[in-house]
């Protein structure tokens, strides 16, 4: 179940950090590192600081985009450190644990961390299902990027633990669509908007950014993210035939 559950670390820039948060993966029993754009891949600094944590810095999958690196990904969590101006559904460490042992069960998950000086940026963030924000002594909040993962990569383990004591009472199974769908359907979406003239080309405001928030806060699951394409495409044919009708 474990190796369902990815660590991603975008745009890292000092390889030291690398190495540190493959060590702090190692010890909760995590596997899978995924650098996206990092300034320098590891180097003998990364491999020195992962204290024996080689063998993850070896097999670590490197990306140019963070898209590329969860496409295949139903859940995925991006950590945040600020308040955005555009709110988005939070997790707290504890639960960000939770629900990404429940869904490695069925599905990749992915565990998203930023840059060290900035995190990640906010289109990033609208990647992402959940943000994950540490509440960390206000007056004093200055979590490296090793420290941040090790708490979330321990909130996993514990509740990998529990799972394994008293199990889930498994209900339906429930599938998602991935995030490559639902990048899919926001295209769809805007095109479907622009077509029907709802966006104006020239000013389109933040309506999909809006949108994607309320689709994300909704998760549609993968048998209504269908009837939403659906939709939008029998949209499209009425439009292309009223127009058709009109020349």
């Amino acid at each position: 179940m474990l190796d369902q559950i990815r660590i991603i670390l975008v745009g890292t820039t000092h390889t030291g950090n690398i190495g540190s948060v493959a060590r702090a993966m190692k010890t909760m029993g995590l596997s899978q590192l995924y650098l996206v754009a990092p300034k320098e891949l590891p180097d003998g600094q990364a491999y020195a600081l992962s204290a024996g944590a080689s063998d993850i810095l070896a097999n670590a999958k490197v990306f140019n985009t963070l898209q590329q690196a969860i496409t295949d990904c139903p859940l995925v969590i991006g950590s945040s450190a600020r308040s955005r101006t555009l709110s988005w559904p939070m997790l707290e460490p504890r639960e960000c644990g939770i629900q990404a042992v429940l869904e490695a069960a069925t599905h990749p998950v992915a565990l998203v961390f930023g840059r060290e000086s900035s995190g990640l940026s906010n289109d990033e963030l609208q990647l992402c299902n959940y943000h994950v924000c540490i509440a960390a002594n206000p007056e004093y909040s200055s979590l490296n990027l090793a420290m941040a993962v090790q708490i979330v990569c321990y909130e996993v383990r514990m509740a990998f633990l529990q799972q394994q004591v008293q199990p889930a009472i498994a209900e339906d199974e429930i599938a998602y669509p991935s995030n490559e769908q639902m990048l899919n359907f926001y295209q769809h979406l805007e095109q479907t908007l622009n077509d029907t003239g709802f966006i104006i080309k020239q000013h389109p405001g933040v309506v999909m950014t809006k949108l994607k928030r309320l689709f994300t806060r909704a998760r549609p699951e993968e048998a209504e993210y269908n009837i939403l394409r659906g939709i939008l495409t029998s949209v499209q044919r009425f439009g292309r035939k009223a127009q058709g009708e009109k020349e």
